[in-house]
C-alpha cells in the first residue's frame, strides 16, 4: 500500500497549480489531505473519481475555507471514522480515519499556535488527542496517523533551531510531546530510513525560503510499532509545489 500526506493549504488552490496531474502521476493508493478549505459541495468531486479515487471522504471546518480533512482511496474501506467524537476538536475538521483490511489511515491536521488563546487550544488538543488515540490503539493496533502535526520534533528537523526555539511549532513543550507520542507505541517514518539534516516539509513564502531551504519538518507519516516489519519506505517529496507544504509518502507491505 503506498501512502501519500499533503497539506494542500487549500485544495481548489492546489488544483489550479497542477495538483490533479501530479496526483495521477504519483498514482498512491491512499492520499490524506490536510487544509482543503473547502467543503465539499464547494468541489466537483468527479475529478478525483476519474483519477482513480472512486472512494474520497471530507471533513470539512464548520468555518468556511478553513482547515479541514479528506482522504482519497483506491480501496474501498471497511469503514470511515469523522472526528473524534470530542466536539472540541472536531469543529475544525482535523481528524479522518479510514479502517482497511489489516490498516487503519487517519488523516490529521493538528491546530497551529499563532497566537496565544490559538496555543492554548493547540495544547488541549494535542492533550485530548493523546487520550483519544491511545483507546483508538486497543482495538485498532495497526494504525498510521499522516498529516500536519505542526511541530518539528528535534534540532534536525528545523533549519534554524537555536533562533525559533521559542516560537510555536518549536517550542520545548511541543517537542516534548511529539516525542512522548512517539515513545508510546509509534515510529517516525520518515526517520526510521533518513537520518540526514536539511530535509523539511513546510517553507514559508517570505524570503525565499523553499528555495534557500530554511525549511521545518512539520509533516509525519507515524507508524505504529506493530507494523514496523511491514514499513518499507518514507520519503518527502519536495518536488511537489501545489502548496507551502511538500507531501510525504509511506508505503507498507499488504
Amino acid at each position: 500500500m503506498k501512502i501519500i500526506s499533503y497539506n494542500v493549504n487549500g485544495i481548489r488552490a492546489a488544483l489550479n497549480k497542477g495538483f490533479l496531474d501530479w496526483l495521477k502521476s504519483v498514482n498512491a493508493d491512499v492520499v490524506c489531505l490536510q487544509e482543503i478549505k473547502a467543503m465539499e459541495d464547494q468541489l466537483d468531486v468527479t475529478i478525483f473519481e476519474e483519477a482513480g479515487y472512486t472512494y474520497h471522504y471530507w471533513f470539512s471546518a464548520q468555518k468556511k475555507g478553513y482547515s479541514g480533512v479528506a482522504i482519497l482511496s483506491k480501496i474501498k474501506p471497511n469503514h470511515v471514522e469523522y472526528g473524534t467524537g470530542i466536539a472540541s476538536m472536531d469543529f475544525e475538521g482535523r481528524n479522518l480515519r479510514a479502517d482497511f483490511d489489516g490498516v487503519s489511515v487517519m488523516s490529521l491536521y493538528l491546530p497551529s499556535g499563532t497566537n496565544d488563546a490559538r496555543l492554548q487550544h493547540k495544547f488541549d488538543y494535542m492533550d485530548m488527542f493523546q487520550v483519544y488515540i491511545n483507546e483508538l490503539k486497543k482495538d485498532i493496533p495497526n494504525l498510521i496517523i499522516c498529516g500536519d502535526y505542526n511541530i518539528c520534533h528535534e534540532e534536525i528537523d528545523i533549519h534554524n533551531p537555536k533562533g525559533l526555539s521559542n516560537v510555536s511549532g518549536f517550542l520545548p513543550v511541543e517537542r516534548t510531546w511529539i516525542g512522548a507520542f512517539i515513545n508510546n507505541g509509534f515510529i517516525d517514518s520518515f526517520r526510521h530510513f533518513n537520518k540526514e539534516p536539511d530535509n523539511y516539509t513546510w517553507w514559508s513564502y517570505r524570503a525565499n525560503s523553499r528555495n534557500n531551504n530554511k525549511g521545518w519538518r512539520l509533516d509525519y507519516g507515524m507508524v505504529s510499532k506493530p507494523l514496523q516489519e511491514k514499513l518499507k519506505r518514507s520519503v518527502i517529496l519536495s518536488d511537489a509545489v501545489h502548496s507551502d507544504h511538500c507531501p510525504i509518502l509511506i508505503e507498507i507491505e499488504d
